[in-house]
Order: C-alpha cells, then structure tokens, then sequence
C-alpha cells in the first residue's frame, strides 16, 4: 500500500511539473502518439529532457573540435592526428547512420538501441580518459580516435533511435518546448564549466584535468543511460525497414544524371573547409594562452556563445536567402582566417592571449553555424517532396566519405604548422564563396 502511494504521490508531482513546464493544464494532450502512451507523457518527457540534456553536455565535454584537439597539443600528438578529429567525428556518425535507421525501424521498441549507444559512448570517453594518462604523442593520437570512432558511431545509433522513440512518446505539440529546455540547460552547464575551467592553475602539462573532464563525460552518459531506461515505449510498427545504405548507394547516379545536386555536393565539399579549420584555431590558442585552462575555458565560453547569439540571425536570414547565408558564413571564416595568419606572424600581442583567441573562435563558431543552417536549408528548399530523402541521401554519403579524406589535412600541419593550415583553408573557403555564387537560388521571394 505505502509503495502504492508513494507512486501517485511522484505521478502527482510529475504532473504538475509538466504542466507548469508545458503551459498547459490538461497533461493528457496527445497528438500523433499512441493511446496508450499519453498517461505514461510527463514521465517520458522528463526521463527524455534528462538524458538528453546530459548527452549534450557529454558531447560538448568530448568536443573534436574544442576539448580533443586541446588534449592533443598538451600531449604532443602530431597535427595528422588532430587533422582527423572533426571528419572522424561528423563522418563516424554519418554513414553508419543509414545502415542503424534501418536497422531500428526493424525493432518494435527502439530505445534499447539508445541504450547501447549512450553505453558505448561512455566506454569510449573512459577509454579517451585512459589513453590521456597512458600515453603520448603518436601513441595518445592513436588510441583517441579509435575511441573517438567508437564514440561517433556510438552517436549514430543514440541520434537515429532518438528521433524515433521521441515522435513515439511525447506529443507533437510539447516536443519543440522539450528540446528548448534541453538546450538551455546544457548550454547553461557548458558555460559554467568553461567559466570554472578558468579558474585553474595547473602546470600547463598537466592532463590530469582533461582526462577528469572525459570521464565525467562518461558517467553523465551512464545516468542518462538510467534515466531513458525509464521512458514507458509502446511498441512500434516494423514495416520499412529496408537497408537504407543499398538504397542510397543505388541513388549515387543522381550525381550525374542532377546538375543541380551535383553543383550543391561540390559546394557542400568546398565548405567542409570551414569545419576543418576549426581544431587548427584550437592549436593556435593552445601555443599563444599563457595559461592552459584559462585559455580552454574561455573558448569553451566562446564557442556557447557564438552558437547561442548567432542562431536566430541566421535562421532569419535563411527563410530569404539560403544561398547568402552560405556565402556570407563562408566569406567570413575565410577573412577570420586570413586575419589570424596575419596576426600571428606579425606577432599582435593584443590578439595572441586567451580572450584575443576567444573573440577569434566566437566568430568563427558563428560563421560556421551560417554555413550549417544555410547548406540545411538551401537542400530542402532545392529538392521536391518526391526528391528530398534521395537528395539527402546521396549528399550525406558523398560528404561523409569526403570528410575523412579532409582529414588528410593534418599531414600539411606537420609540415606547414598551424597557422598555415588556417590561411590555405580559409581560401578554400573563399574559393566556396566564389563557386556559391553561380547556384541557383531557391529561396522563395
């Protein structure tokens, strides 16, 4: 009787949380979820909003593009290595992703597989952890991204299932306020950890910290693994579940056969220069910051905020011009890198400090959020309803396998250093500007 109680009492609570969060009073709106799941609605809301805030602030802790290629340079891993950190990232998580989306519309209840995707994905920061205090150099770089592979692929399965058991479990109406709350308050958590890292004082060799960071990474996986656990599923329907990698590799002959597509794939690959750049920002901060984890923090600090402001800007932008969003993000990442070649052989000491750098990796964050919403966007208002899903298909796959050759990159880091890297791919980026510029826009009037 009392555990009976106890329960209604938290069911009651539940309820009234949700409401309060929700704006609404009746806690049983249901809209294009089953029946059966609409009393079971503020548990899996919360159960959701709790994992999902916690993988966010996992990711963010384990960026490739901020925290590893940090750890990176602290280590003395050769720029080959960081040259692969952002195309094992996107790629790992990308074009295995086909082959899970079917594999998950197969299983009628698809939470297990977010399961197993947020359990690998802590093995692996543990493993990220390990190697940091194991080894360095060469050998640190080698078992970071074969961890890192696991963890990107392990993304793939938490991203494909989310989606589903998300449209399977809370309303349609409730789902935008659910993943607002999500990313408030991952943001809020991230930018007090970037403000907190700035507080320490550590020998700048020590990598004790970062391999703390990583494994704290790991257990906000595992809690969030407890806390889906408890999301109520009903079971789903398992027709469709072909291989969606055959049928996107049958639909690679759009390559040649739509000019269009094809124009927008080689402008999609000119702008992967943008997200290249983004760890060779992150060594220069690291070589130029008089004190490790102040720098590490405040561009952990610049890089929420620079995603955070910039968002609404561009996604006004996009509803008019698709197209010069693109080129508008990619212009500006290209004279940020030209000007931060400048900066550094001419040694400005006002730019060459961790606020310096923190303004530089604010700017840059922005102008790549400008190339992500644009070339999202830009591919949607090009394609039909009949052609979408192909289209996006065979431009993920063909982007996916051409990130992991960007990430030959490194090689020239070696060779060339950092802030060379960044002015020959902040041209590359300027030459996507002048390419952007003769595609057609398709951007409503």
């Amino acid at each position: 009787m009392s555990v009976s109680m106890s329960r209604n009492r938290q069911n009651d609570f539940l309820n009234q949380l949700y409401n309060r969060v929700t704006g609404e009073e009746d806690a049983r709106v249901c809209k294009d979820i089953p029946a059966a799941a609409c009393d079971d609605q503020p548990r899996n809301f919360f159960a959701y909003l709790g994992a999902n805030s916690l993988g966010k602030i996992a990711d963010e802790i384990g960026s490739a593009k901020l925290l590893l290629p940090w750890m990176f340079g602290a280590l003395g891993v050769p720029a080959l290595f960081t040259g692969f950190l952002v195309p094992i990232r996107e790629a790992g998580v990308l074009v295995p992703q086909l082959m899970v989306a079917a594999l998950v519309r197969r299983m009628p209840i698809r939470k297990y597989v977010w399961l197993m995707g947020a359990i690998l994905s802590a093995l692996s920061l543990f493993g990220m952890a390990w190697a940091a205090l194991s080894f360095e150099g060469a050998a640190a770089g080698s078992a970071m991204l074969i961890m890192l592979v696991i963890f990107s692929v392990a993304r793939g399965f938490c991203s494909v299932s989310a989606k589903d058991v998300l449209g399977k479990t809370v309303s349609k109406s409730r789902r935008g306020r659910l993943m607002g709350w999500s990313s408030a308050i991952s943001g809020i958590v991230v930018l007090i950890i970037g403000l907190a890292l700035g507080t320490f004082s550590l020998a700048d060799t020590d990598v004790t910290v970062f391999a703390w960071l990583l494994a704290t990474g790991g257990i906000l996986w595992l809690v969030a693994c407890l806390l889906f656990y408890q999301i109520v599923e009903q079971p789903g329907a398992t027709q469709g579940g072909g291989n969606a990698l055959s049928v996107a590799l049958n639909q690679m002959s759009l390559l040649k056969s739509d000019v269009m597509l094809r124009h927008f794939i080689i402008a999609r690959s000119l702008l992967l220069s943008v997200a290249l750049v983004i760890p060779f920002y992150v060594l220069l901060a690291q070589q130029h910051v008089s004190s490790e984890f102040a720098g590490l923090g405040a561009l952990i600090v610049a890089n929420g905020l620079g995603t955070s402001i910039s968002s609404p800007f561009w996604g006004y932008l996009g509803d008019r011009s698709s197209k010069q969003v693109m080129m508008l993000g990619a212009s500006g990442a290209a004279l940020l890198g030209i000007f931060t070649f400048i900066g550094i052989r001419a040694e400005w000491s006002w730019l060459l400090n961790e606020y310096g750098f923190a303004l530089l990796f604010m700017l840059l964050n922005i102008m790549h959020s400008g190339v992500r919403l644009g070339r999202k966007v830009y591919l949607v208002d090009m394609a039909t309803s009949e052609t979408r899903a192909a289209y996006v298909a065979v431009s993920n796959t063909s982007i996916g396998i051409l990130m992991l050759f960007g990430g030959l990159i490194g090689v020239l880091g070696d060779w060339l250093g950092a802030a060379t890297i960044v002015l020959l791919l902040s041209l590359l980026a300027m030459l996507a500007v002048i390419y952007i510029r003769s595609l057609e826009d398709v951007s409503e009037p």
